[in-house]
């Protein structure tokens, strides 16, 4: 029999086409899983003022290009604080100086703890599934894993833990479950202590105890450790990215690593008549956010809610607030109440991007939300040289819809999760006899030292920052 060229050619085309949508399919369409997050991707990930194709160029926009590490961080629910809502806690779900003889604890393995090596890494979806290497073994020959005693301290009432003992764990499906959290009655007996910071008694730790400093108000809301408390940290827990098990507030991941933009499915500004929109009430933040919004209001129209402005938007009528800014703004202040790194809150996690605005920021370093947030998702009032030239470029997004939507094209293409913060703690203590002993020299250092906020509504020169916020917790080298 004959074979027809023209037939074979439309057989072999048709096969292709098949195999090509299958292809699409499986890695642009399908529902993404918990998995499809684990791997890290390297990727370069400018954000700056956007601009368009034609020889005039945003004079005033300073630039701002980072490497961003895409990995499965963190997420917590959480209401704004500004609208009579404290902000979850995580755990309801969820300058560099070595001292004698010591070196940086080196991660085997996959990064659990932090590194020099991989700065920007979280380390989040690493500790998610991390088993230490003889709890796996035990698990694999059906042996039994011996509990681990975690204490809330001073008092479990204090931690909102609605789940007594390991229910916890259970209920979370951690990779470990073999853990229990005990009030301060079992401190002596306990493995890991998490603190608040605010209670420091007793000033020894016992041998091979840890303890956690939990904290996430910045350095100017929270106390400074007594000197006689220098040393008894062994791990952080904090919204810093460098923490021992890290807390932000929310983060961001794309469903899929290979796809993180495309254009906006809907035009984001239609139908919207008002320019920015900020709900505050608290007048006197170190940072000088409100002086800065009231020189921004000079140049574009800034309408503030709450106890700072003219405009009042009921407690109770929360929902209809943040409706606002899908319906009728084009920009919300998203200013922190302190300009230290890393310190990014529900007020552009919750008000900002999971509302239909162009976030405005002020608080942490550029880097730290290029760390923390999709791409082209936010202007950083750091691009620009004044509150004047920023309401320069927001008009001029105001007046163009295709700028203006390219701060949207992330929408769709990514999501939070939920870091099951009590499951990497858990996971965590099981490591501690193989791991070995590690603390911090100065967590005061660590915590609040040089480098670490700024009593400025800016971080210029931006260039001038030192890649490396704090110390990293040590071990003694035997050597």
């Amino acid at each position: 029999m004959r074979c027809h060229p023209r037939r074979a050619l439309q057989y072999v085309l048709g096969i292709w086409l098949l195999c090509s949508g299958a292809f699409y399919y499986w890695t642009q369409i399908r529902p993404k899983s918990v998995s499809d997050y684990d791997n890290t991707e390297k990727l370069e990930n400018p954000i700056a003022p956007l601009e368009d194709s034609s020889n005039d160029k945003q004079p005033h926009a300073k630039a701002a290009e980072s490497q961003l590490r895409l990995v499965k961080p963190s997420a917590r629910s959480a209401q704004d604080s500004e609208l009579g809502k404290e902000p979850r806690d995580p755990s309801d779900d969820q300058g560099f100086a070595l001292p004698k003889k010591a070196a940086l604890v080196e991660a085997t393995g996959p990064l659990i703890y932090p590194s020099l090596e991989h700065y920007s890494d979280d380390r989040i979806p690493q500790q998610m599934k991390f088993v230490a290497p003889s709890i796996r073994k035990k698990m694999q020959q059906g042996e039994k894993v011996g509990v681990k005693k975690i204490c809330t301290y001073p008092f479990i009432g204090d931690w909102s833990i609605q789940e007594s003992g390991g229910a916890l764990f259970k209920k979370h499906q951690c990779a470990v479950q073999a853990c229990e959290i005990v009030g301060d009655d079992s401190l002596a007996e306990a493995d890991v202590v998490l603190t608040k910071g605010s209670y420091l008694e007793p000033s020894k730790r016992p041998e091979g105890q840890v303890w956690a400093l939990f904290l996430l108000e910045s350095p100017y809301h929270t106390a400074e450790l007594p000197d006689g408390r220098l040393g008894l940290f062994n791990w952080t827990a904090t919204y810093r990215h460098d923490s021992t098990i890290v807390a932000p507030y929310e983060k961001y991941v794309p469903f899929n690593a290979s796809v993180l933009s495309r254009p906006p499915a809907k035009n984001y500004a239609l139908g919207k008549t008002k320019k920015v929109a900020w709900f505050v009430s608290n007048c006197g933040a170190q940072n000088g956010r409100l002086q800065y919004a009231r020189e921004l209001a000079q140049h574009i129209q800034v309408d503030i809610y709450g106890g700072c402005g003219d405009l009042t938007c009921p407690r109770h009528e929360q929902s209809r607030c943040f409706q606002m800014l899908d319906t009728d703004y084009k920009f919300y202040l998203a200013f922190e109440n302190s300009n230290c790194r890393d310190y990014i809150t529900e007020k552009f996690f919750i008000n900002g991007l999971q509302h239909d605005v162009i976030p405005i920021v002020m608080g942490a370093h550029p880097d730290d939300y290029l760390r923390a947030s999709p791409p082209n998702s936010f202007i950083h009032v750091d691009h620009f040289d004044s509150p004047k030239h920023l309401a320069a470029y927001l008009t001029k997004l105001d007046q163009d819809d295709r700028l203006f939507n390219q701060y949207f094209t992330w929408k769709g293409l990514w999501t939070n999760i939920n870091t099951i913060f009590w499951c990497r703690v858990c996971q965590l203590a099981h490591d501690i006899e193989a791991r070995g002993p590690s603390w911090f020299e100065d967590i005061n250092k660590w915590w609040r030292g040089p480098g670490v906020c700024t009593n400025k509504h800016h971080w210029w020169p931006l260039n001038a920052t030192q890649p490396v916020i704090g110390d990293i917790a040590v071990q003694p080298d035997n050597t």
